[in-house]
């Protein structure tokens, strides 16, 4: 993430390390070591955390609100088949996904009912013990890498200076500017390319700040241990069922947010942004705007 200060507001002083911006073309520091570290290390964890998951889904494809929920229950969420084959339902609302999910072919041409297909799980073969070890020893990896990323960009003050946006930058003209600019895929150069834009801060931080808590607080939940340890999260939550909604719709979120993330990382250049996140060095780009000199 990048260290390259935030610019002043207008009118606002400029501060030394403004008045000596490097030029496109040159390479700077962008990403500390504890964020490659704590990225790449989210690559393994959270794709193990994100499989399994959808192993453990496939035990009981089905959804609920409240406090209760079994396989008679009104589900708010289904991924099923019969005999017209798989369709995803929510609500009142029903889609056929025959050989997606809910009834597919596996690689040796068997028919499977299952919601989610092998090659998006693991195991790729149904092993719920084994998903849920997989799962579980994972989430502590997850939750102990993130409170200490979290805990380490507030000591550095990484959070406060980098990632949370200035009052000017939530202008609403400003915020539609940003828009307009990243749809004509003209990204920032020069200087303003080793800095976080307003819209890259205002997807980072609700994911770190609230997705990923609301992950882990909706995983603790839906533990008997924690139930009986902590049972203000079931009251928090409006139960176990509501509980595991939640956290369906938190990796859901994330999973969006990691391919949204990827498209801008090969649109704005792979090998530059790659590179930067491996050595944590980062060649500016050309000034595609002329705005950006300023």
């Amino acid at each position: 993430m990048p260290d390259t200060p935030r610019p002043a507001p207008a009118g606002g002083p400029a501060s030394p390390a403004i008045e000596a911006e490097p030029v496109a073309g040159t390479f700077v520091r962008r990403h500390r070591l504890s964020t490659r570290l704590w990225h790449w290390g989210n690559v393994v964890v959270v794709f193990v955390l994100l499989t399994s998951g959808l192993t453990i889904f496939n035990a009981h494809p089905m959804l609920y609100w409240g406090e209760y929920g079994a396989n008679h229950d009104r589900s708010v969420f289904q991924i099923g088949s019969n005999a017209n084959g798989g369709f995803v339902r929510a609500g009142e609302l029903r889609i056929d996904t025959t050989d997606v999910l809910g009834r597919w072919e596996d690689a040796q041409g068997v028919t499977r009912q299952r919601a989610f297909p092998g090659w998006a799980t693991l195991p790729s073969s149904y092993n719920l013990a084994l998903a849920r070890r997989w799962h579980l020893s994972f989430a502590w990896l997850f939750v102990l890498g993130t409170g200490g990323y979290l805990l380490w960009s507030l000591a550095n003050r990484h959070l406060t200076r980098d990632l949370l946006p200035a009052v000017h930058e939530l202008a609403p003209g400003h915020l539609w500017h940003e828009v307009r600019e990243h749809a004509r895929l003209r990204f920032p150069g020069g200087a303003a390319a080793a800095r976080y834009n307003s819209l890259q801060t205002l997807s980072y931080v609700p994911v770190l700040l609230l997705l990923l808590p609301l992950l882990v607080l909706t995983g603790l939940t839906m533990s008997p241990a924690m139930n009986a340890a902590w049972p203000w999260l079931l009251d928090l939550f409006g139960g176990r069922q509501s509980a595991r909604s939640l956290h369906f719709l938190a990796a859901t979120g994330i999973v969006l947010f990691v391919v949204v993330h990827l498209a801008m990382v090969v649109l704005a250049g792979p090998v530059n942004e790659v590179r930067s996140m491996i050595t944590g060095r980062f060649r500016l780009p050309p000034v595609r705007n002329p705005s950006e000199r300023a």
